[in-house]
C-alpha cells in the first residue's frame, strides 16, 4: 500500500518462518524445569493481553497446541486469512519475547498456510474468537539456529499464544444507499472497483468527503485497530489509479487512527462498520501535503478519491 501508508508496519509472519540466525548458547539449566504448559499460568480475554505468569523453566520438544479458549466463530481452513494476535516467550529465560498487544502494535494479517511456521498451522480448523498456546523447542520451531530477532537460542524453549480475533470477508456488504453528486462515477473490470471518470463531477472543496456505498453490519472500527481493506486510490481528474489491490485480490492491513496512514483515511475510516464500502475525497493537507508524494506521481495540491473496502477490524 505504497502511496496510502505512512509508516512501514512489523510483520509478524518473518518471525515465526525457521532458518534465522541463532544465539546458539546451550544453557545449563539454573532451577527446576516444567513440561510445556505446566511452566505457565495463562489468563485473560481473547483480544486482550495475555496474563503469562511462569511456574519454572518451560521444558519442549514437539510442537504441542493446546486451545485455552474456544471461539464462537467459524472453523478457519488453510489459505484463509485472519486477523491475528500473537505473544512470543521463551521458556527458559521465563520472558517475554514479543507482542503485538505492545504499544502502537496492531493484530496482524496472516494466511492460514502450511508452508508457513507451525504455529500458523496449528491455527487450521480453529475457530474465530479462538486463543490457542503452542509450546515447542527452539528447534522444532525456528530449526537448528533458534531465532535471534525474538532472542531466542536453539536450546531454548518457546511459548507462542495466538488470539484468532477476526475473519476477513471476501468483499463489502450490507445497506445500499445512492452516491452523492459530487461523487465521480466508479468503473469496474470482473466486478471490482478499476478506477473513477470525472467527466461532469463539480469541482473539490476543501473538505473531506466520505460516500457510504454499502453500510456494513459489522463491528465498528475504533482508533488503534487493525483494519483490513481492498482500496483503490486515484488523483482528482487523474487517467488511472496511482495505487490499488483489487486487481491482484489480496486485501492490506494496517492500524488505523495512529498516524500509520494519511489523514484522510484515519478520519474517513475510524467509526465506520465492517463491510463498508466508501468514496473518500481527500483534501491535499489531509493527504500528503505540501511534500505531495513524488513516487505515486502525486502533486501537493493534488485531491486524492479512493474507493476502500472495509473487511475486517480487530
Amino acid at each position: 500500500m505504497s502511496a496510502v501508508r505512512r509508516l512501514s508496519l512489523f510483520v509478524v509472519p518473518a518471525l515465526l518462518v525457521a532458518g534465522l540466525t541463532g544465539c546458539g548458547a546451550d544453557p545449563a539449566p539454573a532451577e527446576p524445569t516444567s513440561p510445556g504448559l505446566d511452566a505457565v499460568k495463562i489468563s485473560g480475554e481473547v483480544g486482550s493481553a495475555p496474563k503469562v505468569t511462569w511456574v519454572s523453566q518451560m521444558d519442549a520438544d514437539e510442537i504441542e497446541p493446546t486451545t485455552l479458549i474456544t471461539g464462537e466463530g467459524p472453523k478457519v481452513a488453510d489459505k484463509d486469512q485472519v486477523l491475528t494476535h500473537l505473544w512470543i516467550g521463551n521458556g527458559f529465560s521465563q520472558s517475554e519475547s514479543f507482542s503485538t498487544y505492545d504499544k502502537d502494535a496492531t493484530a496482524e494479517l496472516v494466511t492460514i498456510d502450511e508452508n508457513l511456521a507451525p504455529f500458523l498451522a496449528a491455527m487450521d480448523g480453529a475457530t474465530i474468537g479462538s486463543r490457542i498456546a503452542v509450546t515447542s523447542s527452539a528447534e522444532n520451531a525456528f530449526g537448528e539456529a533458534g531465532n535471534a530477532q525474538l532472542g531466542i537460542g536453539n536450546k531454548d524453549s518457546v511459548l507462542v499464544i495466538i488470539d484468532l480475533v477476526s475473519g476477513v470477508a471476501e468483499g463489502p456488504s450490507g445497506k445500499r444507499t445512492p452516491a452523492p453528486a459530487w461523487m465521480p462515477a466508479m468503473e469496474f473490470a470482473k466486478g471490482d472497483p478499476a478506477g473513477f471518470t470525472f467527466d461532469g463531477v463539480p469541482e473539490p472543496t476543501k473538505d473531506l468527503r466520505k460516500a457510504v456505498l454499502l453500510e456494513g453490519e459489522g463491528p465498528v472500527v475504533e482508533k488503534g485497530q487493525a483494519v483490513v481493506v481492498r482500496y483503490l486510490g486515484q488523483t482528482f481528474g487523474g487517467e488511472a489509479p496511482f495505487d490499488e489491490n483489487f486487481s491482484t485480490g489480496d486485501p492490506t492491513s494496517f492500524g488505523i487512527g495512529t498516524g500509520n496512514v494519511i489523514k484522510g483515511w484515519d478520519q474517513a475510516i475510524v467509526g465506520s462498520t465492517v463491510g463498508t464500502r466508501m468514496v473518500i475525497e481527500v483534501p491535499p493537507d489531509l493527504g500528503y501535503g505540501e511534500a505531495g508524494n513524488p513516487d505515486a506521481g502525486i502533486k501537493r495540491t493534488d485531491t486524492l478519491v479512493f474507493v476502500v473496502d472495509i473487511l475486517a477490524a480487530g
